[in-house]
């Protein structure tokens, strides 16, 4: 088979006849995406053609090529100003390569504040489901870690041994008491 773009060369036997989702783009490029990370954790980022390959292999969306690759380069990167897609399943790591969006420490255009992150997790096909608990483990082990290098972070829950057994008001009248007799 030739790519309508000419970019992606594969013979009918390295995509086998299987079922042929019917996702959209955006949940098809996250899925494409989250599969190469999976199968090369060691590889940060990848190209736009392996991403676009690995979405049409696993035949994840009836989606043409073109389309597939649209939402690669612009629709489904979060830094990109959306049009119109606001979605925030990619992050740019440099020209022509992507990986998968991290809500934790990547920071989308304004415009697509507060848009998806990754596909709602009961729209993923069976086969999938397992992506869910693989980026939930991502997403905590990396916040986790982002937390302990934070040192201000690190206060969270210190000195919580002052309010023991005191209201915020008592504890405040307390301080204050001596104010008046240091002037």
């Amino acid at each position: 088979m030739q790519s309508t773009l000419g970019t992606i060369e594969a013979s009918e036997s390295e995509y086998p006849m299987q079922e042929n989702f019917d996702l959209s783009v955006a949940d098809a490029v996250w899925i494409g995406v989250a599969l190469l990370h999976n199968s090369r954790p060691s590889q940060a980022q990848f190209t736009n053609d392996e991403i676009v390959s690995s979405v049409l292999k696993h035949r994840l969306t009836k989606a043409t090529e073109k389309s597939i690759r649209q939402h690669v380069i612009q629709h489904c990167v979060a830094e990109c100003k959306p049009q119109p897609n606001r979605s925030c399943m990619l992050h740019a790591t440099r020209d022509s390569h992507r990986r998968i969006f991290h809500d934790w420490e990547d920071q989308p255009h304004p415009e697509r504040r507060g848009a998806p992150t990754h596909p709602v997790w009961e729209n993923l096909p069976a086969q999938y489901a397992y992506l869910q608990q693989w980026y939930e483990e991502r997403r905590n082990k990396r916040t986790s870690e982002m937390s302990r290098q934070d040192p201000l972070l690190d206060l969270i829950g210190s000195g919580s041994e002052i309010w023991t057994g005191h209201s915020a008001d008592d504890y405040v009248t307390n301080l204050r008491a001596g104010w008046s007799e240091a002037r």
